[in-house]
């Protein structure tokens, strides 16, 4: 129905009305998740993703999700949207891969209840893919083409992607209310946007990394021109620079980057920048300086001291030896640091502590919360190759506890493992971190037994008294 459906739903669940008509639905009411990621039963979860899916669609709520409620005004069927809410967890506690069986039953569903066959397929398509979009934007590497054009090719066309990405929305929202940031809309946003703009160029014509480049540093070049940075200043700077960093930084960075170089001249002293939100959803820090091994793990530990979460770490040499380090981090509560005084006290706080490059990262003092304890999580390490076999990717699983990250940095270093990139997800008491890693030639890592030695080390270091682990190899 047009009005209400949430409050109808709500009615047939509270007496068991949804239940009798829809029995798998009966399986999830009440159902609890243990874990401090979902808070709420998977049948409350539901009817919350499918609330939120209807506010996207009334008018006075457009000012909350502004890009939802326009995309939502070009869906051809929103009852389809509201049927992949409801089918998207209905499988969840059976076993097995919940998103295919939940596609089954949904596609089972639309047969019975005569459904066409393109709506049919649609909402099955949703409830099978309802977690990719989230795990693409958070997880990989979106500013490579190839995993755009991979998500590409997977949406197909412009209404699925549409579909999918406001499904993803109102599934984060509706899991947790402290899961939805500013740096989680931002993600999907580009990943919708950047999704977007290859389909409309075609599937047949994907965009390439020299492209992509070329088009960055022409915008970049015009940002720097109309802030009286010269060309020849310019052209130096980004003489030093690899086509990677152009690949994996937009033109507004860029453009940021370069005139603090140019302005920093040829001091040697560590050159640290702060602003409070950049295009990147969160607080953005840059470091510029030369290389050292621990470097990495030395920040994470500053940046964990301060009492900030890091979600994003690009790391880039360059080709005179300097580092110029990307970090994007929250506060506590999960949005950007507002306040001057704070800008100001990271800054100082990093140009002191990266002053002395060969002090060892000093350990983060403070305890992880009591109520983690009651929620124990095996760690899981595995290991594989980026898409383009120019990194090695780990992906680690394990219990959250303060200065988890550092630790993880430090066994890096003490690998003599370059990360040049990282994805930090922390959801309840779960850490979920993906890194882009290279041997000291910048190298993809093969070798099965130094795989194996690396392992033992990141197992060392997250579980330093020795805890339950579960590791494999990708």
């Amino acid at each position: 129905q047009p009005q209400g459906i949430t409050h109808e739903l709500r009615r047939m669940n509270r007496y068991g009305v949804l239940a009798a008509y829809l029995p798998a639905f009966g399986n999830v009411v009440g159902q609890m998740q243990y874990d401090l990621f979902h808070v709420y039963t998977v049948d409350e979860h539901t009817l919350r993703v499918i609330r939120n899916l209807r506010r996207f669609a009334v008018p006075e709520h457009h000012h909350e999700f502004p890009r939802c409620s326009q995309i939502v005004q070009a869906l051809p069927k929103i009852e389809l949207l509201y049927l992949a809410g409801l089918f998207h967890d209905i499988a969840k506690g059976r076993g097995g891969d919940h998103s295919r069986l939940g596609a089954s039953d949904a596609e089972a569903f639309c047969r019975d209840h005569y459904l066409g066959r393109f709506d049919t397929q649609l909402v099955a398509w949703l409830v099978e893919h309802h977690l990719v979009m989230s795990r693409t934007a958070q997880r990989e590497d979106t500013s490579d083409p190839e995993v755009i054009n991979n998500f590409a090719n997977l949406a197909g066309d412009q209404i699925r992607l549409n579909y999918l990405y406001l499904l993803t929305v109102a599934d984060i929202r509706a899991t947790n209310p402290t899961l939805w940031t500013s740096w989680k809309e931002t993600l999907l946003a580009e990943l919708y946007t950047a999704t977007k703009r290859a389909l409309r160029r075609g599937l047949e014509h994907p965009l390439d990394a020299r492209e992509r480049i070329r088009g960055v540093s022409v915008m970049a070049r015009a940002l720097l021109k109309s802030r009286q940075v010269q060309d020849q200043l310019v052209n130096a700077i980004w003489g030093e620079f690899s086509d990677e960093y152009f690949l994996r930084h937009k033109a507004d960075e860029i453009a940021w980057h370069t005139q603090l170089i140019a302005d920093h001249g040829t001091s040697d002293e560590p050159l640290i920048a702060v602003r409070q939100e950049g295009p990147r959803g969160g607080t953005e820090i840059f470091i510029y300086t030369l290389d050292t091994h621990r470097l990495f793990a030395q920040t994470t530990s500053l940046l964990e001291q301060l009492g900030l979460t890091v979600v994003d770490a690009r790391i880039i040499t360059s080709r005179s030896g300097h580092t110029l380090d990307s970090y994007v981090v929250l506060d506590g509560s999960g949005a950007p640091i507002e306040a001057s005084y704070r800008l100001e006290e990271i800054r100082a706080w990093l140009r002191r502590g990266l002053g002395e490059p060969n002090q060892a990262p000093q350990p983060v003092a403070r305890r992880a919360p009591r109520h983690l304890q009651y929620f124990p999580l095996p760690t899981r390490v595995e290991f594989s190759t980026d898409i383009n076999a120019e990194r090695t990717v780990v992906e680690l699983l394990a219990a959250d506890r303060p200065g988890l990250l550092s630790s993880i940095g430090q066994a890096f270093s003490n690998c003599g493992v370059r990360v040049q990139n990282a994805k930090i997800g922390t959801f309840g008491n779960r850490a979920e971190d993906v890194f882009y890693i290279t041997d000291e030639a910048n190298l993809p890592i093969t070798d099965s037994e130094r795989l194996e030695a690396l392992r033992s080390e990141l197992l060392r270091a997250i579980e330093p008294e020795g805890g339950d682990t579960t590791d494999q190899a990708g």
